[in-house]
């Protein structure tokens, strides 16, 4: 039986995997393939530049690129001299860019010359003056392409930098990181507010990544395909720490695109996938009937109704995982096991990970909820190290007791699993009742007709609110509004209902950059006006 691995620090851990097995591979992404030992090399050399550019203990570099295997280096070879890796959103505008810069006082700038559609140095010379806007930012590092300004490094210029660092230097560096140093600071997506930057510690990342990777039944065999971002933290505190504690491959693609995720899955054998229901909806359509190129895959992580985990499981992820958590908490708090049933792994996201207590607690006073019960989900263990900058922010994130206030809302079924039911500001009050939108998208989502279900408060004169729905109907199929409200009927309070259903296509919904709907736009596509008079709860 495999054991947690002995490290602690990213750079430890490095190293006690090469030395296990040099050879394994560990990542693989455009024309470049690094085993172990490789992977060791570079980060030390890269660690070796950085410490000539006096990049030190608690300073922040950040990366600005698609999923490169530079990305996982050079947060690698920050972590080796103490130094924390920062994330940056390749969607980010100028504003965004330099908000995330100067919030988190970055000494050094690592970013492609372009990602897709975004150009990042005339994105970065918008911001000029720098030593004025970016009093922090000593360095800029350009992957791709030849620096636009004589202060500015190509990346084989950075790199030549540590030649002359001794080898031993860095070594020392590397075994005097701490267990409770950061490792990453994190951006949350910041849709309603400024984004937060979250703080994760070395010890947290390696312990949660084996706790995931364990539900998971994750081996040292497994491959992983990575598409998912890895400024986010599914991607680089999540699945790449699953990985690298199983001493696993990282498999990269460097964005993603559904006819490509198929190819890559298929050549580099991936047996893990990590990804969201949009990916799994756009690989379905990409797929012809009888396309055996998935038939490598296995287990890994998604989120979604059960219908869309269940959509993942047929293209061959038969084990695959549902999961329950935030950067907050490294990624996931509770993960189901890949040996249960598929009914289960659909429906609840699993008990909460050993170092985890989860409690579900009443909105109006805090009671902690019996099983069964919808409330807000709280969280208590291995939790992130604070806000960065903002200690008022993560002194109110939690209650007297000491449990982290997710803002989620949700359920423990009598076996402990946790059921996700929205977000607590989400949360639907009709005549005084509350409903959990999740609950109802579930419902109206099991009807053979339904491919996806998204619920809202619209206004009401008599019930302050009532429900509406907007529902995207499977592709050459048609359903009624009074259908669905039937159907809700069979198995819903009548206060939980839709009182009215919009039936549309997939296109008219409102998305974010990454695919996300956009929910608080969705009262838009409704005729407020025409919502009548709904019944009384029952």
């Amino acid at each position: 039986m495999a054991t947690m691995p002995v490290s602690r620090t990213l750079p430890l851990l490095l190293e006690e995997q090469a030395a296990i097995d040099p050879e394994h591979e560990a990542i693989v992404g455009g024309a470049i393939r690094l085993t172990y030992e490789e992977l060791v090399v570079q980060v030390r050399q890269t660690a070796a530049a950085l410490h000539a550019l006096g990049i030190g203990r608690g300073d922040r570099v950040a990366i600005l690129m698609g999923n490169r295997p530079e990305w996982l280096v050079l947060a690698y070879a920050a972590q080796y001299v103490g130094a924390i890796a920062v994330g940056l959103n390749t969607w980010a505008t100028a504003r965004e860019l330099e908000y995330a810069l100067r919030h988190s006082e970055a000494s050094l700038l690592v970013a492609a010359a372009s990602f897709l559609r975004q150009d990042f140095r005339v994105m970065l010379h918008s911001l000029e003056p720098l030593a004025e806007r970016l009093p922090s930012l000593q360095q800029v590092v350009w992957i791709g392409e030849m620096p636009v300004a004589a202060s500015h490094l190509s990346y084989a210029q950075f790199q030549q930098l540590g030649e002359g660092v001794p080898e031993a230097t860095i070594v020392a560096l590397g075994a005097a990181v701490e267990p409770a140093d950061i490792a990453l600071l994190v951006y949350s997506s910041g849709s309603t507010a400024a984004p937060k930057g979250i703080l994760l510690r070395h010890d947290g990342l390696i312990e949660n990544g084996w706790h995931i990777g364990e539900r998971q039944h994750i081996t040292h065999e497994d491959r992983l395909w990575l598409a998912v971002s890895l400024f986010w933290s599914l991607g680089s505190a999540n699945a790449v720490m699953n990985l690298l504690t199983h001493r696993g491959t990282i498999v990269l693609q460097e964005s993603f695109n559904a006819a490509e995720a198929l190819r890559l899955i298929n050549a580099e054998s991936c047996s893990v996938f990590y990804g969201t229901p949009n990916m799994v909806r756009a690989i379905t359509d990409a797929r012809a009937p009888g396309d055996r190129r998935l038939a490598s895959l296995r287990a890994g992580a998604t989120i979604g109704t059960p219908e869309q985990i269940k959509r993942l499981a047929a293209l061959g992820a038969t084990a695959i995982c549902n999961v329950y958590g935030l950067t907050e908490t490294y990624g996931n708090c509770a993960v189901t096991d890949a040996s249960e049933p598929l009914e289960i792994r659909a429906a609840t996201m699993g008990t909460p990970l050993p170092g985890f207590t989860v409690r579900i607690v009443d909105l109006a006073d805090g009671a902690v909820l019996p099983a069964g019960e919808v409330g807000e989900i709280r969280i208590r263990g291995r939790l992130f190290a604070g806000y960065y900058r903002d200690a008022a922010r993560t002194a109110a994130c939690f209650d007297a007791d000491g449990f982290f206030c997710s803002g989620d809302l949700g359920l423990l079924d009598e076996a402990g699993r946790i059921v996700y039911r929205g977000r607590v500001t989400e949360m639907i009050k009709t005549g005084g009742i509350n409903v959990a939108p999740a609950e109802v998208e579930e419902t109206l989502a099991q009807h053979p007709a339904v491919e996806f279900a998204f619920v809202v408060a619209l206004p009401d004169a008599i019930q302050d609110e009532v429900l509406g729905a907007i529902v995207i109907a499977r592709m050459g199929l048609t359903v009624s509004e009074e259908t669905l409200q039937a159907f809700c009927r069979e198995t819903l309070a009548a206060y939980k209902v839709p009182r009215i259903i919009r039936i549309l296509a997939e296109a008219d919904l409102p998305l974010t950059t990454t695919g996300k709907v956009k929910k608080s736009e969705l009262k838009h596509l409704f005729d407020i006006a025409a919502v009548g008079q709904p019944a009384r709860p029952s």
